[in-house]
C-alpha cells in the first residue's frame, strides 16, 4: 500500500529536480519557467496527499487556486518572454540587462 511518506518522498524528489534545474541553468528562461511550474506541482503533490490523509479537502481546493495562480503565471510570463524576444532577439537571461542602472 502507498503511504503518505510515498507520496511527500516523490514530491521533495520533484522540488529538488527543479531547484536543480533553477539553478544549473540560468540562461534559458523558458527552461526556468518550466523548473518554476514543476516547484508548484511538487508543492501540489504534498498538499493533495495530506488532504487525502488527513481526510480534509481544504488542501485539495488550494490546490485549484495554485494551478490558477500557475496558469496565469506561465501566460504573463510567456508574453514577457516573446516581447523581449522581439525587442532582443535572444531569450538567455544574461544578455537582459535592460534594467541596470
Amino acid at each position: 500500500m502507498i503511504g503518505l511518506s510515498h507520496y511527500l518522498v516523490v514530491g521533495a524528489i520533484l522540488f529538488a529536480v527543479s531547484m536543480a534545474g533553477v539553478f544549473l541553468n540560468r540562461k534559458n528562461m523558458i527552461i526556468l519557467l518550466m523548473c518554476i511550474e514543476l516547484m508548484l506541482l511538487a508543492v501540489n503533490i504534498n498538499f493533495i496527499a495530506f488532504s487525502h490523509f488527513l481526510g480534509d479537502s481544504a488542501g485539495q481546493v488550494f490546490v485549484f487556486f495554485i494551478l490558477t495562480v500557475a496558469a496565469a503565471e506561465s501566460a504573463i510570463g510567456l508574453a514577457l518572454l516573446v516581447a523581449l524576444f522581439r525587442n532582443r532577439a535572444t531569450i538567455n537571461v544574461a544578455d537582459l540587462d535592460t534594467l541596470k542602472g
